[in-house]
């Protein structure tokens, strides 16, 4: 299943409460229920003014309907081709 990251432009993401990131964290936890197993949210990086999401999903167009139900800026959705590590270098 492809992964994909997902940048998502938030002014002031990073100054976001505990509270403010557990709903939202919440909020895309009940869309993804509705839309079925073949959507997973892995993790998210939050920065200053943009957070990073990656998920596995069959297609795009899934990651952008997520985004649209759940009222969340998807500004760029990249499916990832390979990943590197330190190990790769060995």
């Amino acid at each position: 299943m492809p992964k994909y990251v997902i940048e998502r432009e938030i002014p002031g993401a990073g100054k976001l409460s505990p509270q403010e990131l557990h709903a939202i964290s919440q909020k895309s936890c009940g869309v993804l229920s509705g839309m079925g197993p073949q959507i997973q949210w892995l993790q998210s990086y939050v920065t200053g003014d943009k957070i990073y999401c990656v998920y596995i999903a069959p297609n795009e167009a899934m990651v952008r309907e997520h985004a649209r139900q759940g009222g969340f800026p998807a500004n760029r959705v990249e499916e990832v081709k390979s990943v590197i590590d330190p190990t790769t270098a060995e």
